[in-house]
């Protein structure tokens, strides 16, 4: 591999792997919110917010660090307040208790509105619309990608419009056209043929998620699912093994983010939990396994990659969970680490495929741990079958003899089949 197509890749790689303070999407609208009250001189007396389908979906029902609560409205209130979008996607990691109290008279006061979106618009998609006492207006949009703001617009002067560029028709993807269009043998390549010291900062991802584990494992948060697995009771009919550490530290890491807990994680392709769940399996079968930290590294390199590959063709929110993405990645990852040849996490590929495609996504929230839980387990399974050989095969389902094109079918499905299903999904979460 050339040293300009790794250049690509550790960029893309830098883009893609960011620490995110929050779940994403409610992080993102903040974000919108902050850069909309960055630009208006005034405090803001009509907070209009319009979100895609999707994006309405995401942030409905997960905790917002710090806070306490759940939802919107306090995410957007502490934008606000905060007005620091240089911050990105930690822009709500650190504020003060009286920023707080003035985020929730906000809330109570009943001025932000939030809609849907109608019309065609990118399945990721904010505006938020601002007005002071005496009508002056800011209007801000993120398309496409959580931290892209493509538009401001202050009164009648067009400050940033980079629509064009990030248009889609009907869906997001993470690519951009200039972006480098990845493929698995690419990802392979890159993983296992790149110099060490280009690619060990992606331990940094570990020590971030690691950390909100731990933090999660001493405290009560979510639906406990690391802390039950390494419970008394846990142990008992679980067993104390490999397998269950990645239960454990994916699941409580999991669990920490969607209650809201105040610490940042290693996100990927926009999402804490992916983050998580290409991460924290992955290391913890390398930490009790003694892998060599090169063969931790790769793998991780591999894992990560890989989810970002698969993103790229799926886009960033849809009807398929997330994690079906995310643990694909970590059975590759696991697979590489049991000495598996190239061929092999071509077969845990599969195997990931054949198992777990059409898990459906009904928002961030905190049983989420539990459907990653659900992902580290087909990973584990994908892993070993595949280490003896026994692959999904292309007289079953929708897994081809190309593994390129078996991730193709898998994102066909998430990115245009489910669309039905994400209708009814958001229908049922907002009329119960």
């Amino acid at each position: 591999m050339t040293k300009e197509l790794q250049d690509r890749c550790l960029e893309l790689i830098r883009k893609e792997v960011v620490p995110a303070t929050g779940c994403t999407e409610p992080v993102a609208v903040a974000l919108a919110a902050a850069r909309a009250s960055k630009q208006l001189s005034s405090e803001a007396t009509v907070v209009d917010i319009y979100l895609s389908a999707n994006m309405l979906k995401n942030a409905m029902g997960v905790g917002i660090p710090g806070t306490g609560m759940i939802g919107l409205p306090i995410a957007v209130a502490l934008g606000l307040i905060l007005a620091n979008p240089e911050k990105e996607l930690s822009v709500l990691d650190t504020f003060t208790k009286e920023e707080l109290a003035r985020a929730k008279e906000i809330v109570d006061s009943k001025r932000i509105r939030i809609q849907h979106k109608l019309g065609n618009v990118d399945k990721l998609y904010i505006e938020v619309n601002l007005e002071d006492a005496v009508d002056n207006k800011v209007s801000v949009i993120i398309e496409g990608d959580h931290r892209n703001i493509c538009f401001v617009q202050h009164n009648d002067n067009i400050i940033v419009d980079n629509r064009k560029k990030t248009k889609r028709q009907e869906l997001s993807t993470s690519a951009e056209e200039d972006e480098l269009a990845l493929n698995f043998d690419l990802v392979y390549r890159f993983a296992t043929e790149t110099p060490l010291e280009r690619i060990e900062f992606i331990t940094q991802a570990v020590e971030l998620n690691r950390t909100i584990a731990e933090y999660s494992l001493n405290s009560s948060l979510g639906h406990e699912v690391g802390r039950v697995i390494k419970s008394e009771e846990g142990r008992r009919f679980m067993g104390d093994t490999v397998f269950t550490d990645m239960l454990i530290y994916t699941g409580a890491a999991c669990d920490a983010r969607m209650d809201g807990a105040p610490l940042a994680v290693m996100s990927n392709s926009g999402s804490g939990n992916q983050g998580i769940t290409a991460t924290l399996p992955v290391w913890a079968f390398a930490h009790r396994e003694d892998s060599s930290f090169e063969a931790t590294v790769r793998a991780l390199t591999l894992s990560s990659l890989m989810v970002i590959y698969i993103k790229q063709k799926l886009g960033r929110l849809s009807a398929l969970c997330g994690c079906v993405v995310a643990a694909t990645g970590s059975s590759c990852g696991i697979t590489y680490l049991m000495g598996g040849t190239k061929l092999q996490i071509t077969y845990a590929i599969k195997n990931m495929v054949g198992n777990i495609t059409g898990m459906l996504c009904d928002g961030a929230k905190p049983s989420c741990s539990m459907k990653v839980s659900s992902g580290v387990s087909s990973a584990m399974l994908s892993a070993l079958l595949a280490m003896k050989n026994q692959v999904v095969t292309a007289q079953e389902g929708i897994v081809d003899n190309d593994v390129d094109k078996t991730i193709d079918n898998l994102t066909a499905i998430g990115r245009e089949s489910m669309n039905e299903t994400d209708k009814l999904v958001l229908e049922i979460m907002t009329t119960k």
